[in-house]
């Protein structure tokens, strides 16, 4: 377990003795600091963390880590240049380190902390799919390793510090999702996390905004595999059917294993079946083997999820066994939750984010569902230069599947113009200015039997729709 001497060491390079006060976490919400944590004070544009100290410190934290002078409020020991003082007088616990960023020596002590720890990461990133395949692969690897995987969306320079002071060393796997918003930021990451095995799910249009384009987002990505140590130890799974990944190859010292749909993949499937909410059916091809497997992942796209949880399960040397075993472990779709209104109408809600990729796997689960089928389609934001094309492919496969399309949002007038020229009947499409109007409509006409998708990004606060149904059910 992470100790006071193991953050003193990280800080400034030398081990005190006596400093085996224990450590169970970070954190740098005070709400959710537990017994014997270490609370991260970081000033924010809203918020600074300083303020919370004191709740922090009666929540039962240990330590703070501090950049603010709170040495009149609480006792301090100052490391802001880098050197244990001499003598070392260690207040009793609580108390606070002082440096010179908190952040910054969360990040110090992560990568310490990672450094004395024997045990194979297993980094992931991707546009779309990164926390369903890091929950499902963690589900695999479970079956045989102890493993750690970082909790929620805990994907960024904050987050994955945070997960990484949780190791122990009765850790065998760590698998680690990492959020790509600008260049370097996946490099530094694995300068942090050290992964083995780097999967990379698809390069998509999500945060093109911020990015620049989707070349570069595919940079962004090839971070990862780029920082992998050489074959055999490093290996490299990529996504044989996304022509922005599969290039990545070239940019690898790791080995690579690709999966995809495609025979010429080192790992494929086939036979894909859709069952709606009931999961999927399919055949997995792997050297002179066929797995033949039925699976509680919803939506024919789930099948990616599957391959990459497999390939890195195969990878880690896992049995066939071992593999269907954690596949069929029934983990719960991440995001996309089933609520049904108070006329027996079932609501998928999926609001918690939007891109083309996704909006299109939500219409092709619509598609394989039974019922009158009714999509609620929100502004996708942060697509850059890709906004027209992205909402204009979310239109035409919504005219194909939808029997009633309800559009809100500036951006997703293109929605609606797309599904019209496609070919959708002009008096299916409705287009609202606000929530309560949807929420109005969507209550008098929903009926026994209708299936509601309700999708965009999460700026578009489309959960208000969802909760509002299911508050009337």
């Amino acid at each position: 377990m992470f100790t006071l001497a193991d953050s003193l060491e990280a800080l400034t390079g030398k081990r005190p003795p006596a400093a085996d006060l224990a450590i169970t976490e970070a954190a740098v919400d005070s709400r959710q600091v537990i017994p014997g944590s270490l609370f991260v004070a970081l000033p924010g544009e809203h918020t600074d963390g300083h303020a919370y100290l004191g709740d922090a410190f009666q929540a039962g934290a240990h330590l703070a880590l501090v950049q603010n002078d709170v040495s009149a409020d609480y006792p301090t020991l100052d490391l802001r240049n880098g050197v244990l003082p001499d003598p070392l007088v260690i207040p009793p616990a609580p108390f606070c380190l002082w440096v010179h960023d908190s952040l910054q020596a969360l990040q110090q002590m992560a990568g310490f902390w990672r450094r004395k720890q024997s045990l194979r990461v297993i980094g992931i990133t991707g546009s779309v799919g990164k926390s369903t395949t890091k929950e499902v692969v963690a589900d695999v690897l479970s079956q045989r390793y102890r493993t750690l995987k970082n909790p929620g969306n805990m994907n960024n320079e904050i987050g994955l510090p945070l997960t990484l002071l949780r190791l122990t060393s009765a850790h065998e796997r760590a698998v680690l999702e990492m959020g790509f918003y600008v260049p370097g930021e996946i490099r530094f990451l694995c300068d942090l996390a050290l992964p083995s095995v780097g999967v990379v799910t698809n390069v998509g249009t999500v945060h093109a905004e911020r990015a620049g384009s989707q070349e570069a987002i595919a940079r962004g990505k090839t971070e990862l595999v780029e920082a992998l140590p050489p074959a055999p130890d490093g290996v490299a799974i990529l996504n044989y059917d996304d022509p922005w990944v599969r290039p990545m190859a070239e940019k690898t010292r790791a080995r690579v294993f690709y999966y995809g749909l495609d025979p010429q993949a080192d790992l494929w499937a086939d036979e894909i079946e859709g069952f709606g909410l009931e999961g999927i059916r399919f055949r997995l091809h792997y050297a002179n083997e066929v797995i033949h497997l039925r699976i509680p992942l919803i939506g024919r796209h789930s099948v990616h999820t599957a391959l990459r949880a497999s390939a890195v399960a195969l990878v880690e040397n896992l049995t066939w066994e071992e593999i269907v075993s954690g596949l069929g472990m029934g983990h719960n779709q991440l995001r996309l939750v089933t609520v049904h209104t108070r006329r027996g109408a079932l609501v998928l809600d999926d609001t918690y984010n939007a891109s083309p990729e996704s909006t299109l796997a939500a219409l092709n689960l619509l598609a394989d569902l039974q019922g009158r089928k009714v999509a609620v389609l929100g502004d996708m934001l942060e697509l850059g230069p890709y906004e027209r094309q992205g909402h204009e492919m979310v239109g035409v496969r919504a005219s194909e599947v939808a029997d009633e399309l309800i559009v809100y949002g500036d951006r997703a007038a293109t929605i609606a113009e797309a599904a019209r020229q496609n070919g959708m009947d002009i008096e299916a499409i409705h287009a609202f200015e606000d929530v309560p109007a949807i929420i109005d409509y969507l209550d008098k006409t929903l009926a026994q039997g209708d299936v509601v998708l309700v999708k965009g990004s999460h700026g578009m606060r489309m959960d208000r729709i969802v909760a509002a149904l299911e508050a009337a059910a």
